[in-house]
């Protein structure tokens, strides 16, 4: 647990309430900034110099019905790169409004009144659940998917579809090598921006779709090998699938065990 948690609030057009906040709470275990970028847009505050060095732990999005479109449009924008930890302060937001702005990237929400003791446990949960690596590493670039990669960090074969894969990402392969590790809001994070850059292509809803399952695909069995260092009985028996049927999703994406047995290291 650190020390010290510095948490950037972000309220365009709530300066008010923000400043209110501001400075040390619980003895200065909790210090609440207010970055320079506080008029303007939510993507304005999301791009804040200071957010994007990473000079805060997490950040707090003030987020009611009338500014809720704009905290969605920034956050689909930036999924994939979001500057910090991010917890939404849901002002009269609905169940359902809360749960999308989580799928885009939130980390989680606290409604008021304004409680420091449950921010601070928050923040902690939150950053502990994604140590060490941030936000950024975890969640690939806006457009990227679920691709696979060997145990060099090596891309999988694309999707024999003939349309073309987006570039992969060194957050991606992170991504890859780690899928197991993953919660489901985190995957769900994934599918929601890959859904939304393959919406405006040109792509029909089969043919993204495919795209994505079988990045996710490749993603899982690659990490299930590398867990059990090439054991297909093992993998599939962890993958709860029969070893047939796991062999045949290894060989529809050309995926050879013996690398990660060549890779293993000795027990």
């Amino acid at each position: 647990m650190r020390e010290r948690l510095d948490c950037a609030v972000l309220a365009p057009g709530r300066e008010d309430w923000a400043g209110a906040l501001r400075g040390p709470h619980l003895g200065g275990r909790l210090m609440l900034h207010i970055p320079q970028q506080t008029h303007g847009s939510a993507a304005d505050a999301l791009a804040d110099p200071a957010m994007a060095r990473g000079r805060y732990d997490a950040g707090l999005l003030y987020v009611d019905e009338s500014s809720i479109r704009d905290w969605r449009t920034a956050l689909a924008a930036l999924a994939g790169r979001l500057p910090a930890v991010l917890l939404i302060y849901a002002v009269g937001l609905r169940a359902q409004a809360v749960r999308d702005l989580m799928a885009l990237g939130a980390a989680d929400f606290v409604r008021p009144p304004f409680c420091p003791e449950e921010l601070r446990a928050r923040l902690d949960h939150a950053l502990n659940r994604l140590a060490p690596a941030r936000i950024s590493e975890h969640v690939p670039a806006y457009g990227a998917g679920l691709a696979g990669s060997g145990p060099a960090g090596q891309c999988a074969h694309p999707v024999r579809s003939g349309m073309p894969e987006p570039p992969v990402t060194e957050s991606e392969i992170h991504l890859c090598d780690t899928i197991l590790d993953r919660s489901g809001s985190e995957l769900e994070a994934y599918a929601v921006a890959v859904a939304m850059q393959r919406a405006t292509s040109r792509e029909s809803f089969r043919a993204a779709k495919c795209q994505v399952v079988a990045r996710f695909e490749r993603a899982y069995i690659r990490a299930a090998l590398g867990r059990y260092a090439g054991n297909i009985t093992l993998a599939a028996r962890m993958a709860q699938k029969h070893r047939r049927a796991f062999w045949a999703l290894m060989r529809k994406h050309d995926i050879d065990p013996a690398p990660y047995r060549r890779t293993a290291a000795p027990e």
